[in-house]
C-alpha cells in the first residue's frame, strides 16, 4: 500500500484494537497504534479484570459464613480495603504491560498519545506528528454515562471507573442503575462491608439484560445480602458516596470522524456493517464504540476479523447471535441464547423447562439459596434456543453449554447425555 506511512492505523489500545493491530502485523502489514491512557482499555484497566478480582475478594465473607456452618471455627475476620486495592492495581499493571509487550513483539509501532482524524487518511497525534494510513480502525471504547443530577449536585458522585480507585471503602453508598454494573458493584461493596442501596426505575433488576425469571432470582439474592432495593429514577437520602451505573456511551467526541465523512448514530456510536466497516470503505470500527455488543470477547473477535479480512486474505464477517454472557452477582447469573420473552416475540412455539433446587454445597451450611435453571426449546425442531442459570459456577457451566447450543443441540441431545453426579450442571441433562 504505497503512498502511505502505514497500512493500518488503530486508534485505541483496548482489547479489540490491540488484537486487530497484532494480527494485522502478523499478516505482514505495517501497523501503528495510539493509546492515550493505559494499554488494555476498559476490560483490563477499569472493567472485567479488576471487577472480577473484586468479586473474588467480596465473596470471602460468604465463604467464611458457610465454613462456620460446616463446622469450622473461624475468628472474626476483617477486610482491609487499601491492601486489596494495592494488590489489584499490581495485577492490572502486569496485564497492561503484557498487552503492550505483545504489540511490540508483533512489530507494531507504538504511540502513547491521543490520535484523531485530520482527514480520511491522515492521523493527527497530540505529540504533533501526522501519520497517513491506507486503512484505519477506530477502537476507542466507551465511558460511563453520568446522570444530569450528578453534574448539578454537591454530593460525591462517582462512576464505575472511580469505584476501582476509592481511597476508602464507603460506609454507605447509593448506586443508581440496576443493570449488570450496578448489580455487580452492589454485591461487591456489600460483601466488603458497605451498606448499599440500589436504586432503579424498572419493575425488576437487570431489565433488558436477562430473562425475567432469572432476574427475579438475582433480585432475591440482592435482598438476602442486606442490600436495599428502591424503585425510583433518582437517589434520595444521605450517603457517603453516590455511584452512577446507568450505562456507557461511545467515545467518539473529538476524533474527527464526522469531518472525515464517517456516519454516527444518534447515540454517537460508529455505524458499521457485518464486516465492521463504516460508510467510508477504508475506515473500520470495533468494540464498544459501535454499541453493538459491549463485551470484551466480542471486541476481540471483531478486531481479529477486521485484520483477517483486510490483511489475511480471509474475509470474516461477525455473527452476534448466541453470545454467552454473565452477571457476576452472588450467586451469579449466566445465559446463552434467547430469553423466553424473546423466543415468543420471534414467533417460536416453545417448551420451557425449569428447575429450582438447593445445591449440595449448602446442604450442611444451611445457606438459604437455590439454583435456578431454565431452558427454552423450540417445539417443532426440539432445538435448544436458550439456557439461563443462576447459581454457583453458573458462568463456567454456561461457557461449556454454549458450545452445544452453538452447534444446534436439541433437547433430545441433552437428554441422551449422561449426568455427572453430584453436580449442579447435571440438572441440564435431567430436565423433564
Amino acid at each position: 500500500m504505497a503512498g502511505f506511512d502505514v497500512d493500518f492505523f488503530v486508534i485505541g489500545g483496548g482489547s479489540g484494537g490491540v488484537r486487530a493491530a497484532r494480527i494485522a502485523a502478523e499478516h505482514g502489514a505495517r501497523v501503528a497504534i495510539a493509546e492515550a491512557s493505559r494499554w488494555g482499555g476498559t476490560c483490563v484497566v477499569r472493567g472485567c479484570v479488576p471487577k472480577k478480582l473484586m468479586v473474588y475478594a467480596s465473596e470471602v465473607s460468604r465463604m467464611l459464613d458457610d465454613a462456620r456452618g460446616q463446622g469450622w471455627t473461624i475468628p472474626e475476620a476483617s477486610f482491609d480495603w487499601p491492601t486489596f486495592i494495592a494488590k489489584k492495581d499490581t495485577e492490572v499493571t502486569r496485564l497492561s504491560a503484557a498487552y503492550l509487550n505483545r504489540l511490540k513483539k508483533a512489530g507494531v509501532h507504538i504511540h502513547e498519545t491521543r490520535a484523531r482524524l485530520a482527514d480520511a487518511h491522515t492521523l493527527e497525534l497530540d505529540d504533533g506528528s501526522r501519520i497517513t494510513a491506507a486503512n484505519i480502525l477506530v477502537a476507542t471504547g466507551g465511558r460511563p454515562r453520568m446522570p444530569d443530577a450528578a453534574s448539578k449536585s454537591t454530593q460525591r458522585w462517582i462512576s464505575s471507573d472511580e469505584a476501582f480507585h476509592l481511597h476508602t471503602l464507603p460506609k454507605t453508598i447509593a448506586i443508581l442503575g440496576a443493570g449488570y454494573i450496578g448489580v455487580e458493584f452492589a454485591h461487591i461493596l456489600a460483601g466488603m462491608g458497605s451498606k448499599v442501596t440500589l436504586v432503579h426505575r424498572h419493575e425488576h433488576v437487570l431489565s433488558g439484560f436477562a430473562d425475567v425469571e432469572a432476574a427475579q432470582v438475582v433480585e432475591a439474592g440482592i435482598r438476602a445480602h442486606g442490600i436495599e432495593l428502591v424503585i425510583a429514577d433518582h437517589v434520595s437520602g444521605d450517603f457517603d458516596v453516590y455511584m452512577a451505573a446507568t450505562g456507557r456511551v461511545p467515545m467518539t467526541d473529538g476524533l474527527g470522524l464526522v469531518e472525515a465523512g464517517v456516519v454516527l448514530d444518534r447515540r454517537g456510536a460508529v455505524v458499521v456493517d457485518e464486516w465492521s466497516r463504516t460508510n467510508v470503505p477504508h475506515i473500520y470500527a470495533v468494540g464498544d464504540v459501535t454499541q453493538r455488543v459491549q463485551l470484551t470477547p466480542v471486541a476481540i473477535r471483531e478486531g481479529h476479523a477486521v485484520a483477517d479480512t483486510v490483511f489475511g486474505k480471509r474475509p470474516t464477517s461477525i455473527d452476534h447471535e448466541l453470545i454467552p454472557t454473565a452477571v457476576f452477582a452472588q450467586p451469579p447469573l449466566a445465559q446463552v441464547g434467547m430469553t423466553e420473552a424473546a423466543a415468543r416475540e420471534r414467533g417460536h412455539d416453545i417448551h420451557v423447562y425449569r428447575s429450582r433446587f438447593k445445591p449440595m454445597r449448602y446442604a450442611v451450611s444451611a445457606r438459604d439459596e437455590q439454583v435456578f435453571i431454565k431452558v427454552i426449546v423450540d417445539k417443532p425442531t426440539d432445538k435448544v434456543l436458550g439456557v439461563h442459570i443462576v447459581g454457583p459456577d453458573a458462568p463456567e457451566i454456561v461457557q461449556s453449554i454454549a458450545i452445544a447450543v452453538r452447534m444446534g443441540a436439541t433437547k433430545a441431545d441433552f437428554d441422551r447425555t449422561y449426568a455427572l453426579h453430584p453436580t449442579t450442571a447435571e440438572e441440564l441433562v435431567l430436565l423433564r
